[in-house]
């Protein structure tokens, strides 16, 4: 699948962001299009090489990125970060809390272990980045980004753990965007639908995606599902949600603080 370049218009120009999970599909597809558009971004993820790769081809292609190594689950490193970002620029402009896995299953053969590791990543590393990050924008302004999933907005069978974490993540938006509307801090959340990502091959296989990091042979047809779940009948691809980031992170989202931007081709309209 082929997409069409979008022609750079400096929407964020000069502005410094932070992208978790950044390593591959939404989060290099956020990174690389907020740097087309002129912020310098940090790349985070636990996946070195391919974050590294990702930076370098953002810098060879004009753009001002760099990298570093984190597991979103250790508050220790998201410290160390904050710092980084503090001594090099004195601020932060951009936050968007990615990083996060799929664990699919049935409820009755959840292990508890599997609950708390998802937990652990797509909830308390999204809490982590706005507690230690979030202290850098206030008094010149800031857009905090949290990725949650239209499983965030309505139960799915067999993802009820992934439902759970997802559900977190848009009332803790909801509830933080109120606490920092004062402070000149926007917060809000965005919520994919079907969109082609590594993530299916975890969900399907019930294995959570940084230890497995291969596709799986059991990975959902996602076009098939897109046919039926969508009423535009065709799944999404990263760069889709990278757009809706991108608004959020410019001045174009200036009055939006606590809101939900839904990118699912019609999923959630039924």
């Amino acid at each position: 699948m082929t997409h069409s370049p979008t022609t750079p218009g400096g929407r964020v120009e000069g502005r410094i962001a932070l992208v978790t999970g950044a390593a591959s599909g939404i989060g290099r597809a956020c990174a690389e299009r907020l740097a087309q558009e002129g912020a310098e971004v940090l790349l985070t993820d636990i996946q070195t090489r391919e974050g590294t790769a990702a930076a370098a081809e953002i810098c060879a292609a004009g753009g001002m990125a760099s990298f570093v190594e984190q597991d979103v689950r250790q508050e220790s490193r998201w410290v160390e970060i904050a710092d980084l970002v503090k001594s090099r620029h004195g601020r932060l402009d951009i936050l968007v809390n990615n990083a996060g896995i799929g664990v699919g299953g049935p409820i009755l053969e959840m292990t508890l272990e599997a609950w708390r590791h998802q937990q652990a990543i797509n909830v308390e590393g999204v809490f982590l980045g706005i507690k230690h990050c979030a202290p850098l924008m206030f008094g010149a302004g800031g857009s905090i980004i949290n990725m949650s999933s239209v499983a965030g907005l309505f139960g799915a069978p067999g993802l009820s753990a992934y439902c759970a974490t997802k559900g977190a993540v848009r009332l803790l938006t909801k509830a933080v965007a109120m606490e920092f509307a004062t402070l000149g801090v926007r917060v809000n959340s965005v919520h994919p639908g079907i969109i082609d990502t590594p993530i299916w091959d975890s969900i399907a296989s019930g294995v959570p995606l940084p230890e497995q990091g291969i596709a799986g042979a059991n990975r959902p047809d996602l076009a098939a599902m897109s046919q039926v779940a969508t009423p535009m009948g065709k799944p999404g691809y990263p760069p889709d949600i990278a757009e809706g980031v991108l608004f959020l992170a410019s001045n174009e989202s200036r009055y939006m603080t606590g809101a939900e931007l839904v990118i699912d081709g019609g999923m959630s309209a039924r």
